[in-house]
């Protein structure tokens, strides 16, 4: 089933507590210390992947899991905002604000991208035996469909801006044996993103989520 994530969100399911640029540079250049209503992209992030095994009940993803440390210097006024505007500029959108779920939860008809704009949390991924990862304020988490995903802890001020690549529509999965194989098949169909959400049409995520070969 899909779901409008942001009017889902409205509704309290979360536990966690047309745009104008301001561009001094190319926005889809990944080198050049893009600014954009006070957001700077780093130039060399700190970038990790991680690989997760079908888990059983959680498929997870032949494409890694990517992280990217202190990928942003956020503005002090709106943070959010700016990376709404940075993420439509990189074709992404469907966007919403708020935290992430405290179950183990996945998408099949989606992948998504989660930016931190304030606080810190404790992120599982691909399961109850799956790793995990610190998130803080100006890290980038992009989540692959499939992939198991669990806050285990946040603080206070914990938000993230959440996004998808376009025409792609999230749909909610926990872990339950009858979901598949109909996820399975909903995540064989989903086409790969054509940007990178952060530096856009170059960048980690199309270097590391490159087509399967046949």
């Amino acid at each position: 089933m899909n779901i409008n994530r942001r009017s889902f969100l409205a509704a309290g399911a979360l536990s966690a507590s047309a745009f104008a640029l301001d561009t001094q540079a190319d926005p889809l250049a990944p080198d050049n210390g893009l600014s954009i209503n006070g957001l700077i992209i780093a130039k060399e992030p700190r970038v990790s992947a991680k690989l997760l095994k079908d888990a059983g009940t959680i498929p997870n993803s032949r494409l890694p899991v990517l992280l990217y440390q202190e990928a942003l210097t956020l503005p002090k006024d709106d943070p959010a905002t700016a990376i709404e505007t940075l993420l439509h500029k990189q074709g992404w959108g469907n966007d919403w604000r708020n935290g992430i779920f405290t179950y183990h939860h996945y998408h099949s008809t989606a992948h998504e991208a989660l930016f931190v704009f304030s606080g810190s949390a404790k992120v599982q991924l691909g399961g109850e035996s799956g790793p995990t990862e610190t998130i803080n304020a100006g890290d980038v988490i992009i989540i692959p469909a499939g992939v198991g995903h669990k806050n285990l802890g946040a603080s206070s001020d914990f938000h993230v801006v959440g996004a998808y690549p376009p025409q792609q529509n999230v749909d909610m999965n926990y872990g339950k044996p009858e979901e598949r194989p109909r996820v399975d098949e909903n995540i064989a169909r989903l086409a790969l993103p054509q940007t990178d959400p952060v530096f856009g049409k170059s960048g980690p995520l199309l270097e590391h989520w490159r087509p399967a070969k046949s």
